[in-house]
């Protein structure tokens, strides 16, 4: 995947896209940092369905209650332990 600051991808954005459209993702950068990703839609399909959220897999867990160990309760900064 390329890199491209944001001032040359805003001037020739038409060329990032066509890039993107031929399998060629851009890392936009700003300031040397990078701050997106360019690619083409059909790319990010597939990408975004690869693995399920974070959410979706808790709430399709088939753990019932008691599945999990207890866990301890998070102690507070400073609290004595008894």
């Amino acid at each position: 995947m390329k890199e491209i600051q944001l001032k040359d991808a805003a001037a020739r954005l038409s060329s990032v896209i066509d890039s993107a459209l031929d399998g060629e993702g851009s890392v936009i950068t700003r300031d040397g940092k990078p701050q997106a990703v360019v690619i083409s839609y059909e790319t990010f399909q597939r990408l975004s369905k690869a693995a399920p959220s974070f959410g979706w897999l808790v709430t399709h867990s088939p753990l019932e209650a008691g599945d999990l160990p207890e866990r301890k309760p998070a102690r507070v900064f400073g609290e004595d332990l008894d």
